[in-house]
């Protein structure tokens, strides 16, 4: 079954090259490629006019939510995705994540205003629990009249460990902020400029485990504040 919900720790860094040829060496001894290995994603982001939901998380409060619709490359799915996270210490954050999947024509009859998520996933036989999901989801499109802003397009590498433990690889992270449609390469933006251009995240249940705080301390690597969506926004109003 699909998970749907996902309760987790979540850290991020910058590395370089060298640094994510170093660190898979290790992990290799404790971790193994994920079912979905390599795979490219594509995020649209969902927001007001204004920005508003991208602008509050930039400010990092300690409780923020976004919705975005994700799909990957091959792929004839969306998932509608809820994400709430609460700050944490040491730059962690604790996140949740709720998610409706739907197929790509429903997608394009969200976003047309043609039919609610609740319907679509109620047409698609979801459970009562993902009906739930779809109405906050829904709720909250119209009350803040949220609508696709941004997308954001990257190249992800996925492992995973015992004890729910996940880490992934982003790079050729790019983004564009017209001519929405997932799988157009029209406009496409590079995001980094610099050596730093890989972005990790591990993602657990609890602690990280002892092998990988040593790795990671070993070879100065330390956690960082990015978001993908959060940096992409703040460069594009410098574009403009």
């Amino acid at each position: 079954m699909e998970n749907k919900v996902f309760d987790r720790i979540e850290k991020k860094y910058l590395i370089t090259r060298t640094e994510k040829k170093k660190i898979i060496k290790t992990i290799k001894k404790h971790m193994e490629k994920d079912g979905y290995f390599k795979s490219e994603v594509f995020n649209c982001y969902f927001d007001t006019d204004n920005y508003d939901l991208i602008i509050k998380s930039i400010d990092q409060p300690y409780f923020k939510e976004k919705i975005r619709a994700r799909s990957y490359g091959g792929y004839d799915r969306v998932f509608l995705e809820l994400k709430t996270k609460m700050r944490g210490k040491d730059d962690a954050n604790a996140g949740n994540k709720r998610r409706v999947m739907i197929t790509k024509a429903d997608y394009q009859e969200l976003i047309s205003k043609n039919q609610t998520l609740e319907q679509l996933a109620s047409r698609s036989e979801e459970t009562e629990s993902d009906i739930q999901i779809a109405r906050e989801i829904d709720y909250l499109i119209k009350t803040l009249d949220l609508k696709p802003k941004i997308l954001v397009m990257y190249n992800r590498e996925s492992y995973k460990g015992d004890e729910n433990l996940r880490l992934t690889f982003d790079e050729n992270l790019k983004y564009r902020d017209e001519n929405l449609d997932f799988f157009s390469t029209n406009n496409d933006k590079i995001y980094f400029e610099d050596r730093k251009n890989i972005i990790m995240e591990v993602k657990a249940h609890g602690s990280f485990p002892l092998w990988l705080v040593e790795l990671l301390s070993k070879n100065h690597i330390y956690p960082q504040r990015f978001s993908k969506i959060g940096n992409i926004y703040t460069k594009l109003r410098k574009e403009k």
